[in-house]
């Protein structure tokens, strides 16, 4: 687990890390079309998604993004000096289905000031979302909020 105390000033460009890996299941892909209420049929028709060309129902991207935001709390923690500030530029370049194994890459992409606040910065992590064959099938950039050791 990250050290849980990181102050703006801890993180380095480059920094990166590895989350544990979750497979998807078909109970998952069902439970976010009753939450979310997108029951379309790229997701819950088996029948038409077989006359598809990619063949059988695959999970939502915001599902997958999801899921793989409680990756990174898992292998992050909790920080106190940070929260986050919300997401750039997510994107779904490949699909997920049931039975695939998805983790996160973390790789801090830059550093800046807070434009708002003098006592805090901007943390942009790179987040990519990786399969078990190691293709990415969803990435977003994750803007933290953290707090200056020495504003």
């Amino acid at each position: 687990m990250e050290d849980e105390h990181k102050f703006f000033e801890d993180f380095e460009i480059g920094d990166s890390y590895e989350t544990g890996g979750r497979t998807i299941t078909e109970t998952d892909i069902v439970f976010h079309a009753m939450h979310s209420g997108d029951f379309m049929p790229h997701h819950t028709d088996a029948a038409w998604c077989a006359t598809q060309p990619f063949k059988k129902p695959f999970a939502h991207g915001n599902m997958t993004f999801s899921i793989s935001t409680g990756l990174c709390l898992q292998s992050e923690g909790l920080n106190p000096n940070g929260m986050s500030y919300g997401y750039n530029k997510i994107r779904y370049p490949n699909l997920v289905f049931a039975g695939d194994t998805i983790r996160v890459r973390v790789t801090v992409k830059s550093k800046e000031d807070s434009p708002k606040d003098p006592s805090y910065g901007l943390i942009i992590e790179a987040k990519e979302t990786l399969n078990q064959n190691d293709e990415v099938v969803c990435y977003a950039e994750h803007v933290l909020y953290v707090k200056k050791k020495n504003p």
